[in-house]
């Protein structure tokens, strides 16, 4: 099909002159880690490149291979993680790595059932660890390769329903051959080029292809792909219970197991709400609490979380069995504040201690 070959010829062209230097990404033409791949991949979802550089490098250094990172303790990963957010995906990767050193023989298989069966690869994340790091034929798409098929092709349909449509696009114009750097050139083409807003036509390798800007220009380009209008993300409140010992350290504990922030380390809180009314002054353990100023917010994937700060200091003479039952929660302990920067705290529990330290 002619102008399926011009398309690719004119994509990897492209590519080869322009492609980005990523320290999971091998040179045009050469074929990559299957670990590596995998690993960037999980860590690339809904997250920057900017912000996953570091901790890629930081990641392999520590975990070389596979095998290293199944052997390691999940706490261990997740506080290595802290910062990322969506921390399923660290849990994923964990079980992903056990399976894969367990079962596989430390070696990801390159058969795309088979990938898709391992924890947290989805359909888009086994196609990419196909293609790039076993050069095998796969339908690559993530939201780039979405932005950049949707205009080449003009489709009308609003995400997701426009899927489908997507995906025979993408279809008929992957490769055969260069399958690896087909993909990773979208991605750098809906990374540097094809953007959501003000797309730089100008430069497009594919603007001879361009259904979109044909008919409208850049203007008409950045309006799709087309989507259904976003609703509102509901605020949650709460109150964050900042615990000092009569030394001045600070009370932590492992959440559980299950749940938003599964077996990370916390700074307690009480329930959140979305019903400002519902929080109360706290009463955890029969302290007496003090409101502090300050406010703390965060946003999660499906809600906006505010948190009042509340501080009480355990009493000089308390009790054994009032510290049997802070110690029953899981991997409680106390800690100075200046060492809790090296606990690998989620984002939000260091934005506590942030305005914690400096109420």
């Amino acid at each position: 099909m002619p102008a399926v070959s011009q398309h690719q010829s004119a994509l990897l062209d492209w590519y080869d002159q322009h492609a980005r230097q990523l320290p999971w990404r091998y040179a045009p033409g050469h074929p990559a880690d299957a670990y590596r791949v995998w690993l960037s991949e999980i860590m690339l979802q809904q997250t920057t490149v900017a912000s996953v550089i570091p901790y890629f490098l930081a990641f392999t250094q520590r975990w070389p291979r596979v095998e290293a990172l199944a052997e390691t303790p999940i706490e261990t990963v997740l506080e290595a993680w802290a910062g990322l957010g969506y921390y399923a995906r660290a849990r994923n990767l964990h079980a992903c790595a056990r399976a894969v050193s367990l079962d596989h023989g430390g070696q990801f298989p390159s058969d795309f059932d088979a990938l898709r069966a391992l924890p947290g690869i989805g359909d888009y994340t086994a196609a990419a660890i196909r293609a790039i790091a076993f050069g095998q034929p796969a339908v690559v798409v993530d939201g780039n390769i979405e932005r950049i098929m949707s205009r080449l092709a003009r489709i009308e349909a609003a995400l997701p329903k426009a899927k489908a449509a997507i995906r025979a696009e993408a279809a008929r114009r992957a490769p055969d051959q260069r399958c690896g750097d087909y993909a990773q050139a979208l991605m750098d083409l809906g990374a540097g080029i094809c953007l959501p807003k003000a797309p730089r036509c100008a430069a497009c390798p594919l603007a001879f292809e361009c259904q979109a800007l044909r008919d409208g220009g850049p203007e008409l380009a950045s309006q799709y792909p087309r989507r259904q209008p976003k609703k509102a993300k509901p605020t949650r409140y709460g109150a964050a219970l900042w615990l000092s010992d009569p030394q001045g350290r600070i009370f932590v504990r492992r959440r559980p197991e299950r749940g938003l922030l599964a077996s990370m380390l916390e700074i307690p809180s009480t329930d959140w709400h979305e019903d400002p009314a519902m929080i109360t002054d706290p009463d955890w353990l029969g302290l007496e609490w003090q409101r502090q100023d300050g406010e703390i917010k965060h946003t999660f994937t499906h809600f906006h979380l505010r948190l009042e700060l509340w501080q009480a200091r355990l009493p000089q003479n308390a009790s054994s069995v009032f510290l049997d039952q802070l110690h029953a929660d899981r991997d409680a302990r106390w800690v100075a504040p200046a060492a809790l920067a090296d606990l690998g705290l989620p984002t939000l529990m260091q934005k506590v201690a942030a305005v914690a330290l400096h109420a």
